[in-house]
C-alpha cells in the first residue's frame, strides 16, 4: 500500500551531514591511519622498550627496583602534564606546530638519556621524554575528533589501538634484541632514531585538520573555562575515569611484569620480551574485533560488557596469584583475558567521551589523556610498593578493573548515554 508523500509518519529522515573524515578517499584515510599510528606508537615505545632492562639498570646504577620503577612513573607523569599543555595549545594554534615541537623535545631528551650518569638524571629526562611524547598522543586523538564522530570515531580508534597493541609487542622484544649487542643505553639510541622517523613522517604526511575559523583563542582564561565546562560534564568525567582505571590495570602489568616473570619465574630478558608480546596479541585481537562488534552493538554496550569481563578475570588472576594455583599458566591466562577486555574498553570509552565535546577536541583529549596516564603513573609504583610479585601486580590489576566498573555504574550511568545504533551500510563503507 502506497503512503501519501506528505505523511509525516512515513517520511524518510534526512541523511546526517558527513564528517570531513567520511568524505576522505579510502587511500587518504589509510595514510591518515598510518601517520596517526606512528604518533600513537611514540608513547608506548617510550614506556615499554626499556622494560627488559629494568633489572639491569637496577644493578648497574646500584639502586632498588622500586626506585627504577619511578623512572617509568616519571614518563607517565610527563605524558599526563604534557597533554594538559598541548591540548589547549593545539585548539588555539592548530595541530601541526605543537605536534612537531613535542616530537622534537622527545628526540632531545632521548639523546640525553643515552649519557645519563645516574638514576636521578635518567628519571628527570624520562619526564621530559614523556612531555614530548604527549604531543603525539593528544594531537592524534584530537585529529580523530576533528575528522570523525560517533561510530566512525570508535572504528578509527580501534584501528589505532592495533598500533597500541603492536607497540608493546615490538617494544620489549626490540629492547631485548638491542640488549644482546649493547647496554641499556642503546635502547635510547633506538628511541632517538624512531623519534626522528616520526618527525619526518609527520612533517611530510600530516595536513592541518583544524581550520582557522574553528580555533579557540581565548588565552589562559578561555582554556580555564574550557576545562571548567569539562569538569561539569558528569558523563564525560566518568568515562575519562573509566579509561584511566583501565589504563591503570594495563600499566600495573607493564611496570610489574618484568620483575614478576624474570625474578619470580626465572625468564631471560629475551623470553620476557616474547611473553610480553604474546600477551599483547589479546589486546590486538580485541581492538580489531571491536570494529566487527560495532556493526551490531553500540560503543556503550561493548564498554559495559568488556569491563565486566575484565573485572572478573582480574579477580581470578589475584586469587590464582595468591594461592599459586595453575603456576605460570594460572597467571598468564587470566592476565591475557584482562588485556583483551582492556582492548575493547580503550577505544570505546574515549570515543564516547570525546563525542560530547567536539568544540574543544584538543582540550577534551588532553584531559582524557592526562587522567589516563596520571592514574597509570600512580599504578606503576604501587606494584613495586606491594612487592613486585604476582600478588602485588594482580591486586592492582583487579582493583583497577573493579573500580572502573563501579565508576561506570555510579558516575557514567551508561543507560543515560545517547544510543547510536550501528549503520551497516556505513560500516561496510569503512
Amino acid at each position: 500500500m502506497t503512503q501519501a508523500p506528505g505523511n509525516p509518519a512515513t517520511a524518510v529522515p534526512p541523511q546526517a551531514a558527513k564528517t570531513p573524515g567520511e568524505l576522505m578517499s579510502s587511500g587518504a584515510r589509510l595514510r591518515l591511519v598510518l601517520v596517526l599510528g606512528f604518533l600513537i606508537a611514540l608513547g608506548p615505545l617510550t614506556i615499554d622498550m626499556y622494560l627488559p632492562a629494568l633489572p639491569t639498570i637496577t644493578n648497574e646504577l646500584h639502586t632498588t627496583a622500586a626506585a627504577v620503577q619511578l623512572t617509568l612513573t616519571g614518563t607517565l607523569v610527563g605524558l599526563a602534564l604534557g597533554q594538559l599543555l598541548v591540548g589547549p595549545l593545539s585548539d588555539a594554534v592548530g595541530r601541526r606546530t605543537p605536534l612537531l615541537f613535542g616530537v622534537g623535545v622527545h628526540i632531545f631528551a632521548s639523546v640525553l638519556c643515552v649519557i645519563a650518569p645516574n638514576l636521578a638524571v635518567l628519571g628527570t629526562l624520562r619526564v621530559l621524554q614523556g612531555l614530548g611524547a604527549a604531543a603525539g598522543a593528544v594531537v592524534a586523538m584530537a585529529i580523530v575528533r576533528d575528522l570523525f564522530t560517533g561510530l566512525p570515531a570508535a572504528r578509527l580508534l580501534s584501528r589505532l589501538m592495533l598500533v597500541m597493541g603492536a607497540a608493546p609487542i615490538l617494544a620489549p622484544t626490540l629492547g631485548g634484541i638491542t640488549l644482546n649487542w649493547t647496554s641499556w643505553r642503546g635502547v635510547f639510541v633506538v628511541l632517538t632514531v624512531f623519534g626522528v622517523a616520526i618527525l619526518t613522517v609527520t612533517a611530510l604526511g600530516l595536513p592541518e585538520t583544524l581550520p582557522v575559523e574553528r580555533r579557540r583563542n581565548g588565552g589562559v582564561g578561555g582554556t580555564l573555562r574550557d576545562y571548567g565546562r569539562l569538569f561539569t560534564d558528569r558523563a564525560y568525567l566518568g568515562l575519562v575515569l573509566v579509561a584511566g582505571l583501565a589504563m591503570a590495570a594495563l600499566f600495573a602489568y607493564v611496570s610489574g611484569s618484568s620483575f614478576v616473570f624474570q625474578d619470580e619465574y626465572g625468564m631471560s630478558e629475551q623470553q620476557f620480551g616474547f611473553v610480553f608480546g604474546a600477551g599483547a596479541i589479546g589486546l590486538i585481537t580485541a581492538t580489531q574485533g571491536n570494529v566487527l562488534l560495532l556493526r551490531r552493538f553500540s560503543p556503550a554496550r561493548i564498554l559495559i560488557t568488556s569491563l565486566a569481563v575484565g573485572a572478573t578475570a582480574g579477580v581470578v588472576l589475584l586469587v590464582f596469584a595468591s594461592t599459586g594455583f595453575g603456576g605460570l599458566s594460572g597467571i598468564l591466562v587470566p592476565l591475557w583475558v584482562v588485556l583483551a577486555a582492556t582492548g575493547l574498553a580503550m577505544p570505546n570509552a574515549p570515543a564516547l567521551a570525546l563525542s560530547r565535546h567536539g568544540e574543544a577536541a584538543g582540550t577534551a583529549a588532553a584531559l582524557l589523556g592526562a587522567i589516563q596516564f596520571g592514574v597509570g603513573a600512580l599504578a606503576a609504583p604501587l606494584v613495586g610498593v606491594l612487592g613486585n610479585d604476582a600478588v602485588g601486580m594482580g591486586l592492582v590489576i583487579a582493583g583497577g578493573m573493579v573500580a572502573a566498573n563501579i565508576v561506570l555504574a555510579l558516575v557514567v550511568r551508561p543507560w543515560r548515554l545517547p544510543v547510536e545504533e550501528p549503520n551497516p551500510e556505513l560500516v561496510v563503507a569503512h
